[in-house]
């Protein structure tokens, strides 16, 4: 049987390499374009939650340099809570959670195992569930903010009282010495859960666990 004649058109070769390339080229476009959206969408991901972290962050400064010393400080605390926190903050929209006033007290000035008057729910360590606080801060949309939540999840009282305040000295000579015995102060120490989270974009959010000393 006679061998079969060369081909001498190289014409389908040549198509099937065409398209093989153009498969490549294909293939390579579409992966660079997906990265680029990746990388598109990751960056925006981040930055949304940059946003909220930072909002998270200046919740948690106004509530330890601002609201919490006023806590501190007043004695009476369903008048506070009625009257003079909410309207001393009520630019931010300063409200109390749900938590009652008797568990409010006795996380500012009990030690955790004696919460006898605070729920189940008011001891969970989570910001959002059952929270003691909650504000809103402006975000750069004067029509979107951050709702941020605050919850006091452990306290360890300290040896001075609620004022931590000297507001007296002893009185001594320019050469004399200072009589009497000052114990060392042991500040109140408070485990606090915070949790922001944009009013409008419930996927945006974020949780810090915070240990403030007072």
């Amino acid at each position: 049987m006679p061998l079969p004649a060369p081909l001498d058109n190289q014409k389908g070769a040549a198509l099937i390499t065409a398209l093989m390339l153009t498969t490549l080229a294909l293939v390579i476009s579409t992966a660079l374009i997906y990265s680029v959206l990746m990388g598109t969408h990751v960056s925006a991901t981040q930055k949304r939650y940059r946003s909220v972290l930072a909002a998270t962050q200046g919740g948690v400064e106004a509530l330890g340099q601002e609201i919490l010393p006023q806590l501190m400080l007043k004695t009476d605390a369903a008048t506070l809570i009625a009257t003079d926190l909410q309207s001393r903050f009520s630019n931010i929209g300063l409200q109390i959670g749900a938590v009652s006033v008797d568990c409010l007290t006795a996380k500012m000035n009990l030690p955790t195992g004696q919460w006898s008057s605070c729920s189940q729910a008011n001891q969970t360590p989570y910001a959002w569930d059952h929270p003691d606080l909650v504000f809103t801060l402006k975000g750069t949309d004067a029509n979107s903010g951050f709702t941020i939540s605050t919850k006091i999840v452990d306290t360890v009282p300290g040896n001075s009282d609620r004022y931590a305040i000297d507001l007296l000295d002893q009185g001594s000579s320019v050469a004399g010495n200072e009589e009497g015995v000052h114990p060392v102060h042991i500040p109140a120490l408070f485990s606090i859960s915070v949790f922001g989270q944009r009013q409008d974009q419930t996927r945006e959010k974020a949780r810090l666990s915070v240990l403030y000393s007072y």
